[in-house]
């Protein structure tokens, strides 16, 4: 599935760069590394915590199983974004109807918005987990300081702050080495299947593959990949300058299997936290800093603090990236300027979107809303808007209206990226089954 294979763009006398050394291989990672990244947010936490501690380690395998289902579609979305110039809200209003791209763009929107009040109200509880106080006080101080750094950052210093703040999610590994865990059975049920035909488990399961696979994640690195072609010297978009194909295709294929594996190694080692400590114990968690407060009597006062850190590191980088999939969404979608490589002034609709967003979102934890409630909500909203949105990802990769003639898609990547499409589909129609 590599972009290197020979399915990909073939062109005479291309002059490709050389591979990134290792001293600069860091440097070139990036859409794909914090998309990946933020997706293992505070509510995401939550939900891996749940499986962990509902069903201990049955559903570790579905990490190795939406691995490359969540690498293709995300790396087709880059490709689609590098290669046209635009992120995917801004192809679809100009190859698809009103009618189709304002219902994706709202059910995405009202999504994130209710996921980032989520988020930023883990991230105020775990702070007060850590060194007590008024967790509703936090929340509203995270709010600001992830809505300020998008506007008032310049692009690069955000995506390296981005970059290195994905560092934290190794606070997960460190707690998960921090227990007793039988290894055997935790990677025998990682590497056979286990499905209970039951209400409970076909639930977790759904919510777990809704979770993995978001919608605003494909928006997000798309747009991103345009944001990384600006700040170029002199990039241009594939379709005009098609010389750089092969060397782009090749980063972006390492940097979406290093962003997506990270995010599922990371989800993996949550659920088997929750599953070696919490099952049996606390089969309720419902939230992300639940999981990290029942830490504290089973694994140590030191594991509680080093998962709560955990969850307030990637709600640092997870809240930006929702609000600001929504701001590239809307601005895309009604043909604004977008892009945080410009000045507020320069695009002042498109930030106006970030910040109404973080502060509705905020405005969740002010409201008598169940949090759990409201993560299902979302969980609902993505799982209906990732089926349409991924199909249209699929069809417009394939469209030389958006790829033009050169910049082909291997069939193997084509293929999976169905597949993915497929997997979502049965896991919304699992939904509504499961429903009652």
């Amino acid at each position: 599935m590599s972009a290197s294979e020979s399915s990909d763009t073939q062109i005479a006398g291309n002059s490709t760069p050389a591979p990134a050394s290792p001293k600069n291989f860091w440097q070139r990672l990036g859409p794909g590394l914090i998309t990946g990244a933020s997706d293992d947010d505070p509510s995401g936490i939550a939900t891996y915590s749940q499986a962990g501690a509902q069903f201990q380690f049955l559903l570790l395998w579905t990490m190795l199983l939406t691995l490359p289902l969540m690498v293709a579609i995300q790396e087709i979305s880059a490709r689609i974004g590098r290669v046209s110039g635009q992120g995917i809200a801004a192809n679809i209003r100009r190859q698809y109807s009103p009618w189709i791209l304002y219902p994706l763009i709202a059910m995405v929107i009202a999504a994130n918005t209710v996921n980032l009040g989520a988020d930023i109200g883990a991230m105020g509880a775990a702070l007060k987990l850590v060194i007590g106080g008024p967790a509703l006080l936090y929340a509203v101080s995270f709010a600001i300081v992830c809505a300020s750094t998008q506007v008032l950052m310049s692009y690069r210093r955000f995506a390296n702050a981005l970059k290195w703040l994905s560092l934290v999610l190794l606070s997960y590994v460190a707690t998960a080495l921090m227990i007793h865990v039988p290894w055997r059975q935790a990677l025998h049920a990682t590497l056979v299947p286990s499905i209970q035909w039951n209400r409970a488990f076909l639930t977790t399961l759904i919510a777990v593959m809704g979770t993995t696979i978001s919608p605003y994640l494909f928006f997000w690195q798309s747009s991103l990949e345009t944001e990384e072609m600006r700040a170029g010297p002199i990039e241009e978009p594939l379709k005009i300058d098609p010389t750089q194909t092969r060397a782009e295709f090749n980063r972006i294929s390492w940097d979406t299997w290093i962003g997506m594996a990270a995010s599922n190694l990371i989800a993996f080692f949550v659920m088997l936290t929750a599953g070696a400590v919490l099952y049996g114990r606390y089969s309720d968690i419902q939230t992300s800093q639940q999981a990290a407060a029942a830490l504290k009597p089973l694994a140590g006062r030191f594991a509680e603090s080093l998962f709560a850190a955990g969850i307030i590191g990637t709600g640092l980088m997870a809240v930006p990236v929702l609000a600001g999939s929504a701001g590239y969404a809307a601005g895309e979608a009604m043909n604004w300027r977008t892009g945080l490589d410009r000045k507020p002034n320069r695009a002042k609709a498109f930030y106006a979107v970030i910040v109404v967003a973080t502060l509705l979102g905020l405005a969740v934890n002010f409201t008598p809303l169940d949090p759990f409630k409201a993560l299902f909500w979302s969980a609902v909203l993505n799982g209906i808007a990732s089926v349409p949105v991924m199909v249209i990802v699929m069809i417009m990769a394939s469209s030389r209206g958006v790829m033009g003639s050169a910049a082909r898609i291997p069939m193997l990547l084509r293929v999976v990226g169905w597949i993915a499409t497929a997997a979502m589909a049965a896991a919304c129609i699992g939904l509504f089954v499961t429903w009652q």
